[in-house]
């Protein structure tokens, strides 16, 4: 019976907790006003309903959420992402166009997330230009060079694999599901079953440091922004696999931010070191089920990014220690009164 407050302590100290009551909260809200939310039926061997929905909807922005927790964990940041995402999936989309076969259009674009990703690394790694400065000049000119690609146009896209990547389904689970599973479980395995993992959190702690005891940060910061850039390119391939077309302009469009209040809302800090993957897969379900109920309620579009926005500033404030006190001190609590004192 002694242990049983201790644990309780240890379970809403843990980073992944308040993401969770907020995912939690947005559910419970589901479950007494929006009839039907939870039924999963089966429809010609497919999981259909509003769940498989979110989570099928919400793939790219989990891959490309991950890319971004690495990047984030170095003290960096990445707003280039929607920009990859629409070259990739311009590239791919063009070379499906002309008739290149499905595999050698899928690495191109594959390469071109990466490339691009390298090119930040580049930037920033070798030339030390600030992250928010070198990756803003992908996210300039990205879309651009996306539209050069397509020549301006909506490319359409009928080949049957490539619509498989992001329309599909195995074993009744879309398939878009199981790649987010894989990239989650590669980025785990890479990054908890290696010492790259460590290098990077010792990286995104202090850099100086890490050098001297051996590091190579400028190589592991190349590295994080090349795995940032072939997330992106993924969730491009799979977005525009999904709507059977690469739309230059409109695909990936903001995403950034979402990212970034997925790996925040994830635990993860925006003064590197410590990173949670798992806390970021939290918050971006978080982001789309939130997305999700609010079309679902009707909100007009006008206010939906307000609406948005007040919520997720609500669960980022349940995640600041001094925020709780302030609250607990309004119902009589003696650690709540200290802060207010101090």
């Amino acid at each position: 019976m002694s242990q049983q407050p201790s644990m309780l302590h240890r379970i809403k100290r843990s980073k992944m907790f308040w993401p969770s009551v907020g995912l939690a909260l947005i559910l419970l809200f589901n479950l007494f006003f929006t009839p039907g939310f939870f039924n999963i039926r089966i429809q010609s061997g497919h999981l259909f309903g509003s769940l498989i929905d979110i989570l099928n909807r919400g793939t790219p922005l989990i891959i490309i959420s991950l890319g971004m927790t690495l990047v984030i964990a170095k003290e960096g940041i990445d707003i280039s992402v929607g920009s990859v995402l629409a070259i990739a999936a311009s590239v791919s989309a063009f070379l499906l166009q002309k008739q290149v076969p499905f595999v050698l259009a899928l690495v191109a674009g594959l390469l071109c997330g990466a490339l691009c990703g390298y090119w930040n690394g580049l930037l920033i790694a070798k030339m030390k230009i600030q992250p928010m400065i070198a990756t803003l000049i992908l996210l300039t000119v990205g879309r651009g060079i996306a539209q050069l690609i397509t020549g301006g146009q909506i490319i359409t896209i009928s080949d049957k694999a490539y619509r498989y990547v992001g329309g599909g389904y195995l074993l009744g689970i879309p398939f878009a599901v199981i790649i987010a599973m894989i990239v989650f479980l590669l980025l785990y395995f890479l990054m908890r079953r290696t010492a790259f993992g460590l290098f990077l959190e010792a990286v995104g702690a202090n850099r100086i440091s890490s050098e001297f005891a051996g590091v190579h940060a400028s190589r592991v910061m190349l590295s994080v922004y090349i795995i940032s850039g072939l997330c992106a390119a993924i969730a491009g391939i799979i977005i525009s696999s999904n709507i059977t077309g690469a739309d230059a302009n409109n695909a990936g469009l903001w995403i950034e931010l979402d990212a970034i209040l997925a790996v925040v809302i994830g635990g993860t800090s925006m003064r590197g070191g410590r990173f949670y993957l798992g806390g970021t897969i939290l918050g971006a379900l978080f982001i789309q089920t939130l997305t999700t109920t609010i079309y679902t309620l009707g909100v007009p579009p006008q206010i939906v990014m307000f609406v948005k926005a007040i919520v997720v500033i609500v669960v980022c404030l349940l995640q600041s220690d001094i925020f709780r006190n302030i609250v607990a001190a309004s119902f009589g609590s003696k650690q709540g009164k200290k802060v207010l004192a101090s």
